[in-house]
């Protein structure tokens, strides 16, 4: 039928209609919903039929040109898909690996590309951007829920965190007097913060326990964010009402889920963080200072591979490196690169769902961890200060040695609270010998030169015993249930 043709139709068709309307109302006039209504319908009809006669008209090769764009975008969207998930089904610790392989490969490769960099700089920043809220809004909901499971796991896990600090400053002063190490001192460093005793560190501490709470928050402050997050759960665990309580525990979720996300692309991150170490320092790196670096790392592993297992073979009566090794594995290589605590929160948190581990405690626990479980703070402050000793030729009997342990151990748990971290606090343990801070802080400038290598162990080693003393504290309690400990 021609268009025209139709068009007369329906207009003769709305004019019987509105006419049989008009003598069944008795009315003069003709509803206007009725028109509206009507005039929808044919615009409507007159807007496809142009599309449909303009699709009709449309000359071949416009037409094959058309189904060829439409042909490659399905392509490329179906390539897309099958890459991703081909992506997201292998192991993502493979996907690390792989992206170790490359970063270090094109930095030998090609030094010059430094926008890879910017991949590493993205990944960390993601990390420590999301952190604070990830802290705040898990443990303000863990505390809110009105679960009271904080009991003796979370005492264990604390106490652990404690023992091992001081347990790795001890075997810093063992194998600090069986391997003396001498120093080439060099320009004094400079730094902003320098603690000139324990009292400065309390201080510090206790300063950013009560600081402002979105303060803490926009600066990372984990020790401020857990004093305020655990008032507020507390608070709003007595007064809240269980739709705002559902509303935490959204958000939680919400945010966890952002988290993985960002963890999600940690190859991309790894390989920019390995670009740029290699890049910047090359293979030298791990030859400068090779005898003091190996007397740092090497009691770094004594502690993770030696005391720790050995430890959680007493708690737990059964082999301990299956969990030992999965979490240096997912949580200390991760923790490697990113040569942060904080940044590396999400990660546990995440290792730790793996587990099947309690929520209510992990999530308390792991964020105190990234604030007091320092072992390798301690290492590091007990080693470099003997070192410092022994070059100017101090003599440290052992039990003034086990007094820099225990000022190590204290020490050590505000590192986080300091600017600088660990490296900073060694003038303070160098003071308990006389030495003077210009002297110090040519110690604390060494510290800085292997710091690729010492900083990332120290933080590897930090960061995956908080999920092994989180898990230790755990799995005991199933045992002793009777229970299957799930690893």
């Amino acid at each position: 039928m021609h268009i025209n043709i139709l068009h007369k139709n329906i207009f003769s068709t709305f004019f019987v209609v509105c006419s049989a309307k008009k003598a069944q109302k008795q009315r003069s006039h003709i509803k206007a919903p009725l028109v509206f209504r009507f005039l929808s319908l044919y615009n409507g009809y007159i807007r496809g039929s142009a599309v449909r006669q303009a699709a009709a008209g449309m000359a071949p090769a416009a037409m094959k040109k058309q189904k060829r764009e439409e042909d490659f975008m399905n392509s490329f969207t179906s390539a897309v898909k099958s890459i991703a998930k081909k992506y997201n089904d292998t192991s993502l610790i493979l996907r690390i690996a792989i992206g170790l392989v490359i970063g270090a490969v094109l930095a030998l490769l090609c030094p010059g590309a430094t926008w890879l960099e910017e991949l590493g700089n993205l990944f960390v920043g993601a990390l420590k951007g999301v952190a604070p809220v990830l802290v705040f809004v898990i443990v303000t909901s863990a505390l809110a829920q009105g679960s009271s499971k904080l009991d003796r796991r979370f005492g264990t896990v604390v106490w652990l965190y404690m023992l091992t600090t001081f347990i790795a400053a001890t075997l810093s002063v063992i194998t600090s007097m069986l391997f003396p190490q001498n120093l080439v001192l060099a320009e004094a460093a400079t730094a902003d913060v320098i603690p000139q005793g324990l009292g400065d560190v309390l201080h510090t501490l206790l300063a950013n326990i009560v600081s402002n709470p979105l303060s803490a928050i926009m600066n990372g402050n984990y020790i401020g964010i857990l004093m305020w997050a655990c008032l507020f759960g507390l608070a709003m665990k007595s007064i809240a009402t269980d739709g705002t309580k559902k509303f935490l525990s959204d958000t939680s979720d919400a945010v966890s889920q952002i988290v993985r996300w960002v963890i999600n692309l940690a190859p991309f991150g790894i390989m920019g963080l390995v670009f740029n170490n290699v890049a910047s320092n090359g293979l030298s790196i791990f030859t400068q200072y090779g005898r003091l670096l190996l007397l740092l790392v090497g009691t770094m592993l004594l502690m993770a591979l030696v005391i720790n297992p050995l430890i959680i073979f007493i708690y737990l009566h059964c082999n301990p490196y299956p969990l030992v090794f999965r979490c240096l594995r997912e949580s200390g290589l991760t923790a490697f690169f990113t040569r942060s605590s904080a940044a590396n929160i999400p990660v546990n948190m995440a290792l730790c769902e793996k587990l099947g581990l309690d929520k209510d405690v992990y999530s308390v626990s792991i964020p105190l961890g990234a604030t007091i479980n320092m072992d390798g703070a301690a290492i590091t402050i007990t080693i470099m200060t003997l070192a410092a000793a022994n070059t100017l030729g101090i003599s440290v009997d052992f039990p003034t040695a086990l007094l820099l342990s225990l000022v190590s151990s204290v020490a050590a748990c505000g590192s986080s609270g300091v600017a600088g971290g660990s490296l900073l606090l060694i003038p303070m343990a160098c003071s308990m010998f006389g030495i003077s801070s210009d002297i110090a802080m040519q110690v604390v400038g060494i510290g800085f030169i292997i710091g690729v290598i010492q900083d990332s162990c120290e933080t590897a080693l930090n960061s995956s015993s908080d999920v092994l003393f989180t898990a230790a504290a755990e799995f005991r309690g199933r045992r002793k249930a009777g229970l299957d400990m799930g690893y």
